[in-house]
């Protein structure tokens, strides 16, 4: 529960706050863009909810934050009862068999994930908290089958979801450090196909094994790679370099390699969503592609960066990924020694 004790600075009077404990993981900023927006170190309430729309969302990112730091000052059965009534969205249906399934993980620093319903067995698509209410929704529609990692940063608690259900972890082999048991493996840059349906598209860059899940060639998982009206108000954007983990320029081919690849939605692990027709997603990604061919600065450099990556190491150690650890750990050296 967030403490009003501890109320980042930055947060306009009212009801709702976020304290010190935000990891600026930027969902509540996702799902209620008019309240929240990032101030120092942190994600704050710019603007209290002045409308039933405004409430709604603002408790949507209460309900979603990965560590509980969005908070209220509200007493009494009315504020109880919205948060209960907030609660009871989560998953959130977004198109036909598709859901946002909520109750973001700290482990994988916020990163959403997504349930699809299929009739020859449910996926879920990267990892959120492992929730008695998140257990219950999947039991109530027929268990699942499938857990897809898009990569090695949001694999949360998929170990006990798969447990749980008895379902088989999908991964790449160069993210296999993060899920060493993981039950399917692929390998390389080529398509995999382990249904009719879903289309496994390789998609290096971010991760060496950053990989993307492309659903009934209509909803496209897309990781870590995209989000959408951050930065410059474009419908597809990538993340910045400074989120790039491995190769920018690697990443960019990718991004090349997805124009052959029809999608209407756009469902990233961070970030916000974007829905176009089949011509409008199209128009959107080749744009992403020359900006990113564009980018003046692949790989910058700067002390926060490397402390970034040292953050990274040590969560990579924290996770039994101890080659990560190293990688990130080295990429933090580099940084300083090129800046010293």
């Amino acid at each position: 529960m967030a403490n009003p004790n501890k109320i980042a600075p930055g947060n306009v009077d009212g009801d709702f706050f976020v304290d010190t404990s935000c990891i600026s993981c930027g969902n509540c900023r996702d799902l209620a863009p008019s309240n929240f927006a990032k101030s120092g170190k942190y994600y704050v309430i710019k603007k209290q909810p002045e409308n039933a729309l405004e409430l709604d969302e603002v408790l949507s990112a209460l309900i979603c934050c990965p560590l509980g730091s969005i908070g209220t000052k509200a007493t009494g059965a009315g504020a109880k009862q919205s948060i209960s009534q907030a609660l009871m969205r989560f998953p959130e249906h977004i198109e036909d068999d598709v859901f946002y399934l909520g109750f973001n993980s700290a482990d994988s620093f916020g990163g959403k994930s997504y349930f699809i319903k299929h009739q020859d067995g449910n996926w879920m698509v990267d990892s959120p908290k492992f929730s008695s209410r998140l257990v219950k929704y999947i039991e109530s529609q027929g268990g699942l089958a499938y857990i897809f990692l898009t990569h090695r940063d949001d694999v949360a608690e998929a170990q006990a979801y798969a447990r749980h259900f008895k379902a088989s972890r999908i991964i790449h082999k160069a993210d296999l450090e993060a899920q060493k048991e993981a039950e399917i493996v692929f390998d390389g840059i080529e398509t995999f196909n382990p249904h009719a349906q879903f289309t496994i598209i390789p998609t290096p860059g971010h991760t060496m094994g950053h990989s993307m899940l492309l659903y009934r060639q209509k909803f496209l998982f897309s990781g870590d790679v995209f989000t959408s009206r951050t930065y410059s108000n474009e419908d597809i954007e990538a993340w910045p370099p400074y989120y790039c983990w491995c190769d920018w320029d690697e990443q960019t081919r990718s991004i090349e390699r997805l124009l052959s690849y029809p999608f209407e939605f756009m469902l990233p692990s961070h970030g916000r969503r974007f829905k176009g027709t089949l011509p409008e997603t199209k128009r959107a990604l080749e744009q992403c592609l020359k900006r990113c061919r564009e980018e003046k600065n692949p790989d910058p450099l700067s002390f926060e960066r490397a402390d970034f990556f040292d953050e990274i190491a040590l969560w990579a150690k924290q996770t039994g990924q101890l080659e990560y650890a190293k990688y990130a750990a080295d990429k933090a050296s580099s940084i300083r020694l090129k800046l010293n």
